[in-house]
């Protein structure tokens, strides 16, 4: 499959939990690029970026998060002229 860079907002309790940071173990672990960060509101933005079946499996991951986290909704959307990061970073 061919690279691709999805952008999650993720929503609910999902601030304080870990969430940021079990993300970024999950990506490493896929070889997914991008970033989480809290947003002002509570909500989490997550950057994807790699192969394809990789960034579909954590979208879907998204939604459980750490054991702390109680996701009510995520939104996906395609970033088709998005230059990858090179590395998972969180803020």
């Amino acid at each position: 499959m061919s690279p691709c860079c999805l952008r999650a907002i993720v929503s609910g309790k999902v601030q304080g939990v870990g969430y940021r940071r079990a993300t970024q173990e999950q990506a490493l672990q896929r070889g997914v690029t991008g970033h989480a960060k809290n947003l002002p509101d509570g909500r989490v933005e997550v950057i994807l970026c790699g192969p394809a079946d990789a960034v579909a499996e954590l979208s879907e991951w998204l939604w459980q998060g750490p054991s702390g986290a109680r996701v009510t909704h995520v939104s996906l959307e395609t970033l088709a002229q998005y230059h990858a990061p090179g590395h998972f970073a969180t803020f």
